[in-house]
């Protein structure tokens, strides 16, 4: 197949997916409000630092993992002082992109400081509690949040987008990758563009071999964030994969293989 077909062949895909990325249900009236004439942006640089610190790749930066157990008292403190200050943020008196990278950034610190505990002083691979994801760690505009929370009660139904699961630190291997850098209104549009075509494109998110087809868990967990049935989510996966990929993916009609890996992503 030339390469002006799979122009074409691309360009039907990313029309088609435009509205893939919707959920079912609306979002909290609550966490909904925006004020999009404030334009000042919410400083995540401490967080950034953090990142920049203790994010490492692979060499060919298809994994990237976090380094928990490395995490000295000094950055411990500076999490808890960057977690502090976004605390005393009401994200609804900003403009709803900004919104989206407090979220995002916030999700992810957020879960990093909780896992701190269950990793000091371990070695080798861990089983973190379920409970994790549910205790109310955080206090934001005087709400009580958990991981979940801001997930499923404010990403998901807000925004309405299969992205932010790519933006997301669920703290197992079978998920996208952490960012290595914080997201900001600039720029997490095409972070999580960048981390979708990353994952998909790697075997941890989609492989495609000898005519199986085997995907993470997370495209089953969250199957109605992604598509509605198989063949719209083979669409999905063939407007981030690339070249050959995204037409092997086009032409799948077979069974989906949805694989688990909890392992900690952790060096």
């Amino acid at each position: 197949m030339g390469l002006t077909l799979f122009s074409r062949a691309f360009a039907v895909v990313t029309l088609l997916l435009m509205p893939f990325g919707l959920l079912a249900g609306e979002g909290s009236d609550f966490w909904s409000k925006s004020n999009e004439r404030n334009s000042a942006p919410i400083d995540h640089g401490a967080w950034d630092r953090l990142l920049a610190a203790y994010v490492v790749e692979t060499p060919d930066s298809a994994i990237r993992q976090f380094r928990y157990r490395d995490m000295d008292k000094s950055a411990a403190r500076a999490l808890d002082a960057y977690l502090a200050q976004m605390e005393s943020i009401d994200p609804r008196d900003y403009s709803r992109q900004e919104q989206l990278a407090y979220w995002l950034n916030v999700y992810n610190a957020l879960s990093v400081r909780e896992i701190l505990p269950h990793v000091a002083g371990t070695r080798g691979d861990i089983s973190l509690p379920a409970t994790l994801w549910s205790e109310k760690s955080a206090r934001i505009a005087g709400q009580k949040l958990s991981l979940n929370d801001i997930e499923h009660g404010i990403l998901r139904p807000v925004w309405k987008d299969h992205r932010i699961h790519f933006g997301l630190n669920c703290a197992s291997m079978d998920c996208p990758n952490m960012d290595s850098r914080a997201y900001t209104a600039a720029t997490v549009r095409d972070q999580l563009k960048s981390a979708g075509t990353r994952f998909v494109n790697d075997d941890r998110g989609v492989r495609y071999a000898e005519g199986k087809l085997t995907v993470s868990r997370l495209f089953e967990d969250y199957r109605e964030d992604f598509a509605a049935d198989p063949k719209t989510l083979m669409k999905v996966f063939a407007h981030y994969a690339r070249d050959m990929k995204a037409l092997y993916l086009l032409g799948y009609q077979g069974e989906i293989h949805y694989s688990r890996d909890p392992r900690l992503n952790s060096p």
